[in-house]
């Protein structure tokens, strides 16, 4: 089920200014191709194991932050033409395996229509039921995850959590994985050797710093061959010092003007399918720091996305 959740309305006081909050339209599962681009809000965070909670806060602050950014880019112009589905509805109470299974039944509806869906987390298990149906949808899906982890780890207590979603792709028939911007000394022994195993593109932070272009390509060469494409962007893979305010925030991480430019290359790949931002916890963040940066994530991906 979906619920509106927000009513998006422009805050400035200058009339030359078109903020997001002036183009964005509430909208529904019948009438959502009328838009290149919908939010999806997903208020949910008891997938989350690190003891760092408050990620269901998310869509509405992500919401807050975008409504008052202007849409213009520089070299792109403006972005224009996206609607919001308002929030996914779920029964309080859920084991985090049946909440995954309550959240693919609304994201199978979305992804079955044309506009492209980008998913206001929540915590990073909701990954999972957000790419989920392109496996039903195409002949060969892959995901570009932008985070600090690579998330293949195992159940905890036979139930999934923030660090399984990339694994149970896989094993379900992802074909293939790159992770971008992972964090040195973030990954155990047993995963590395997972990560091995299955063939798994790992670009590290490092790797970023260095040469971000060349990254990027790296990552895009890795989705060689697949026909739809899910980028999952973690905010915690920007450094602690840029994001304070995620569940996993470590230091040794990417500047905020790194992720934008992967996030503006991705969105320009034809065969992109879904966007999903997860893990910034507005009651841990300083000063709105992570939610306004990763707002301006949204946007730098869905300006490289129009201009197509």
């Amino acid at each position: 089920m979906l619920t509106s959740s927000h009513t998006w309305a422009g805050s400035s006081k200058d009339p030359n200014d078109e903020l997001f909050g002036d183009i964005v339209e509430s909208t529904d599962l019948d009438e959502m191709d009328r838009y290149q681009c919908v939010f999806v809000g997903e208020p949910y965070d008891q997938g989350n194991v690190t003891g760092r909670p408050g990620a269901r806060g998310r869509p509405r602050a992500l919401r807050n932050a975008l409504e008052g950014t202007k849409t213009h880019h520089f070299d792109n112009g403006p972005v224009e033409s996206i609607g919001d589905l308002g929030d996914i509805a779920y029964p309080m109470g859920l084991s985090i395996s049946d909440a995954q299974s309550a959240f693919l039944d609304v994201t199978k509806r979305v992804h079955a229509r044309d506009s492209l869906p980008i998913f206001l987390g929540g915590d990073h298990s909701l990954a999972y039921p957000n790419a989920r149906p392109l496996l039903d949808l195409y002949e060969s899906v892959g995901v570009i995850n932008i985070d600090a982890h690579t998330d293949v780890r195992v159940f905890y207590d036979d139930q999934p959590h923030t660090g399984t979603p990339l694994r149970q792709l896989i094993e379900e028939g992802l074909d293939a994985y790159a992770q971008i911007g992972a964090r040195q000394f973030g990954l155990s022994t047993p995963y590395i050797d997972y990560v091995d195993e299955h063939d798994i593109e790992v670009i590290t932070a490092e790797d970023v710093y260095l040469d971000l272009d060349e990254s990027v390509q790296r990552t895009l060469t890795a989705m060689d061959g697949v026909d739809a494409i899910y980028v999952s962007f973690d905010v915690d893979v920007l450094d602690a010092a840029t994001a304070p305010g995620t569940s996993s925030s470590e230091p040794g991480g990417l500047r905020s003007i790194e992720v934008y430019r992967i996030l503006r290359q991705l969105a320009g790949d034809d065969r992109i399918e879904g966007l999903g931002v997860y893990e910034v916890a507005p009651t841990l963040d300083s000063n709105g720091v992570a939610i306004n940066t990763s707002a301006r994530g949204v946007a730098q991906f869905i300006s490289g996305y129009q201009t197509r």
